[in-house]
Formats: C-alpha cells, sequence, structure tokens
C-alpha cells in the first residue's frame, strides 16, 4: 500500500492551496470536491496539483507535516 502527501488547488480559486495525507487519492479528492472537509469546502471544486507516493506512513505524514510549514509552503511553491 502507497502512503501520499497531496496538494489541492482550488479550480475557482487557483491561489488556494490544500496539502493533505491519504492512502486513496480519488475517494479523496471525492470528499473534498462533494464538502465533506470543512477546511476546503468553501473553494471546491478541487484538483490535484501534485501527489507524492511513499511506502512508509511515518515518512508520509513527516512529509505533509513540512508541507504545512513555513519553509514547506515555501518549498511547495518554488518546486511544485
Amino acid at each position: 500500500m502507497y502512503h501520499y502527501v497531496y496538494i489541492l488547488q482550488s479550480k475557482r480559486n487557483p491561489d488556494k492551496y490544500y496539502t493533505g495525507y491519504t492512502t486513496d487519492l480519488k475517494k479523496r479528492l471525492k470528499k473534498h470536491n462533494e464538502g465533506g472537509c470543512e477546511h476546503t469546502s468553501n473553494y471546491k471544486p478541487w484538483e490535484i496539483k501534485t501527489a507524492i507516493a511513499f511506502r512508509e506512513k511515518e515518512k508520509a505524514l513527516k512529509f505533509e507535516k513540512y508541507l504545512k510549514s513555513h519553509s514547506g509552503r515555501a518549498f511547495a511553491v518554488k518546486h511544485f
């Protein structure tokens, strides 16, 4: 099983992004676009901008936490 860290971009407001973790990208994107997540419901619909697969859950969660930090957001803007 893979563990994914993903970055979503709002189709309606392209300057809005959301970073998250999942093991099922299609299911998670569907939940975001149905309004099932309070943090993203105001900016739906969403599309996956970037997704990175990890074999180890711990590494994925650490990377997600990093991307949500100030320096991680700057890294994402520059590289993704």
